[in-house]
């Protein structure tokens, strides 16, 4: 189910979610630029309205908001507000604490953040490894399930499989995947050893399948994406995944440096409220669908076939359209 909230939900949603970062002086403003993005894009609500009614407490929003879906859709918004304080400070997780018990709802997040603060980076980092290493599977290209995940030698019939598509017309599905890793210098699946190796052959599917390149607000922008068409587990755990590496910092990826505040970076806040817009207009989740089978098929077909929307800016430097 895409991401979205009743109508009549979204003020207290928006008001709560306002109450729930203002501590330290108030919301930072990047966070404030997030939410904004969010509420104009995806809820289409102008936040400096909702502001002027002011904030709710935990109570308050617990109040109004009895809707268990709602409330889990709000904790998934609060995600992304919260990472973006800079520095992440006690005030804020005790805040978020407090919204969490009120809204009865928890999550890896408040366990990694928490430890951010209170024990460190180091241990804030292993909670994160944990947690990619337990649901790694499930955001792995489908098709390749039976096989053994190898982290010590590279896959080279994995890897013959995605050469094979250059064979293919070049408005395929499959000859825009190889255009996509010789565009950005990445090496095909199985060409080195990466116990990613299978994770990044759907999750590099998707890039191709939604025009979002790999830059740093292009990875946060695509989770937000993929999240929106689906806020099903695995998809909201990629959202977290990509804010742990590319917005808190706090790990690397096998393909990219760890990367700190990018949803503060000139138009990556917009770009995110965009990006969540477009995968809630989606008609069907493609992030873990058997792409070996949709290779054949033009991008255009497959892309019509889920319902997915041209980018506002296919020009910005974050798609490829």
């Amino acid at each position: 189910m895409a991401l979205v909230i009743p109508s009549a939900d979204i003020e207290a949603v928006l008001r709560g979610l306002i109450g729930a970062i203002d501590v330290d002086g108030g919301p930072t403003p990047s966070q404030l630029a997030v939410l904004d993005s969010i509420s104009r894009h995806l809820w289409n609500r102008d936040l400096a309205g909702i502001q002027a009614k002011g904030p709710l407490s935990a109570a308050a929003t617990a109040a109004a908001i009895t809707d268990p879906l709602v409330r889990r859709r709000f904790h998934e918004v609060l995600v992304a507000l919260e990472v973006c304080r800079h520095p992440l400070s006690e005030a804020q997780v005790n805040l978020i604490d407090d919204y969490a018990l009120a809204l009865d709802f928890s999550g890896p997040d408040l366990e990694i953040f928490r430890d951010l603060v209170r024990t460190g980076a180091e241990q804030a980092a292993a909670d994160f490894r944990r947690f990619l290493q337990d649901n790694l599977a499930q955001r792995s290209e489908p098709a390749l399930a039976e096989l053994p995940v190898l982290d010590d030698r590279p896959e080279p019939e994995l890897a013959a499989r995605y050469q094979a598509f250059a064979e293919m017309p070049a408005d395929s599905l499959g000859a825009s995947f190889l255009a996509f890793y010789r565009r950005n210098g990445i090496a095909v699946p199985g060409t080195e050893a990466s116990s990613m190796n299978h994770f990044f052959a759907a999750h590099d599917m998707t890039h191709v399948i939604a025009g979002i390149e790999p830059t740093g607000p292009g990875e946060v922008a695509l989770s937000a994406f993929q999240m929106a068409m689906d806020d099903n587990p695995v998809n909201c755990s990629a959202l977290l995944a990509s804010l742990v590496v590319h917005e808190a910092g706090l790990e690397r990826s096998p393909s990219a440096q760890a990367e700190c505040g990018v949803l503060g970076l000139p138009g990556a806040a917009e770009l995110l409220g965009q990006e969540m817009a477009r995968g809630a207009s989606c008609i069907a989740d493609f992030s873990l669908v058997d792409h070996f089978d949709l290779a054949p098929l033009s991008l255009a077909e497959v892309r019509d076939q889920f319902g997915v929307l041209p980018p506002l800016d296919p020009d910005d430097g974050h798609h490829c359209w």
